[in-house]
């Protein structure tokens, strides 16, 4: 354990990030997810207004600091690429 005033707040202020970023991410996760099974679920009106959010969500995360612009950015064309082909594929 820490002994050092500024080693104990570092630790507090830590920890008030860990939790902050684990809602951003964990809700960023949960849109993906969604956008993926809507995808999956044939219907492209789902999947597109799903998608739509997923985008936000990363876009988010990624301003806010949570995750990378590039890894953000990576995810956002997978979703896209899925999206596309799976219209190629219903049309």
């Amino acid at each position: 354990m820490a002994n050092h005033k500024s080693a104990l707040k570092r630790i507090r202020s830590s920890e008030k990030r860990r939790q902050r970023n684990r809602i951003v991410r964990g809700g960023t996760r949960t849109s993906v997810k969604k956008a993926r099974v809507g995808i999956a679920g044939k219907d492209m009106v789902v999947a597109d207004t799903a998608v739509a959010e997923a985008v936000s969500a990363l876009d988010k995360a990624a301003a806010k600091g949570v995750i990378h612009k590039n890894n953000a950015a990576r995810r956002k064309s997978r979703l896209m690429r899925q999206l596309n082909q799976a219209k190629a594929a219903a049309a």
